[in-house]
């Protein structure tokens, strides 16, 4: 399976889950979970931007904030402005995928310039099938939580 593939299957599969949630579950905070689900989903929109879009042409898309609210050492209760809604979440994750799809099998076969975390990281698509991997957990990670707050209701 090429890495555009595995992205589009982790980025189809959360956005047809999280279109079924509503507002008020993305915002439930459980003992056994560290950020929200919101954070979840904003944290890998983020994540994906910082590493994917550091070219000037295919510069940030994400609105500023995202790093203020969605950045690994931030956590829900250190926000000081609001959060995106689910709709808008939504539409970033679509948005997004488009602009990775625009890549070109040039841009896939360049190398990062940079080091990257979790393994041999060396051209775009090896950072593709990475942050592919980490949706996919980050998936997983989602629907467990939303496990156990339906659970607590």
């Amino acid at each position: 399976m090429s890495s555009i593939k595995q992205f589009n299957l982790a980025r189809t599969s959360l956005i047809t889950f999280i279109k079924d949630l509503d507002e008020e579950v993305l915002d439930r905070q459980s003992e056994f979970f560290d950020n929200t689900i919101r954070w979840h989903i904003g944290n890998t929109l983020l994540f994906n931007e910082k590493l994917l879009f550091v070219h000037k042409e295919k510069s940030q898309k994400l609105a500023k904030e995202y790093a203020e609210l969605f950045s690994s050492d931030i956590s829900v209760s250190d926000w000081t402005v609001d959060a995106p809604n689910l709709e808008q979440l939504l539409d970033d994750l679509e948005d997004q995928r488009q602009r990775i799809n625009s890549f070109d099998e040039h841009f896939w076969k360049s190398n990062v310039k940079f080091k990257a975390p979790h393994g041999h990281i060396e051209t775009h698509g090896d950072l593709l099938i990475m942050l592919s991997q980490r949706e996919a957990e980050t998936l997983g990670k989602i629907k467990a939580m939303k496990r156990v707050l339906d659970a607590k209701s």
